[in-house]
């Protein structure tokens, strides 16, 4: 499975706003990242649509988690945003190929996806990010490596 870059910039947006005890703006996050702000403006849109964050117009305002870290399932959130995570077609439409009534390969992708969102489904945006300044210290760390 590889996530759609929406769904990518999501999840970011997601960890940096449970990495801080404030609300942030869109281009805080953009800047952060170093992404595009328009994107970012999109992705905020749906997260707000699908009741991650909310979006407080004005001075003061900005975007903030509607629910604690501990209450985001990261599977969820990849649900949300890619639809299925099927791997063939197969694996959810019937009668999509020749061979699938005596097919097996069916059986082995369905049960994989199974483990890889019971997996996703189990970690929480609480476990992939500490609040305070982790990824501040993330960044810091990673600038002085060679990649």
């Amino acid at each position: 499975m590889r996530l759609a870059l929406h769904t990518d910039y999501a999840l970011r947006t997601l960890i940096f706003l449970a990495g801080r005890p404030a609300r942030a703006s869109v281009a805080q996050v953009a800047e952060f990242f170093r992404i595009s702000k328009d994107h970012v403006a999109k992705v905020v849109q749906s997260l707000v649509r699908f009741g991650y964050v909310r979006s407080i117009r004005g001075q003061g305002g900005g975007i903030e988690l509607v629910k604690q870290p501990d209450e985001i399932r990261v599977g969820q959130v990849i649900l949300d945003f890619e639809g299925n995570m099927h791997l063939l077609e197969c694996v959810a439409i019937d009668n999509i190929c020749v061979i699938q009534p005596g097919c097996r390969l069916k059986g082995v992708l369905a049960q994989a996806e199974k483990i890889q969102l019971d997996y996703l489904q189990s970690v929480r945006l609480s476990d992939v990010v500490r609040p305070g300044g982790q990824l501040l210290e993330i960044t810091t760390a990673s600038s002085g490596a060679k990649h």
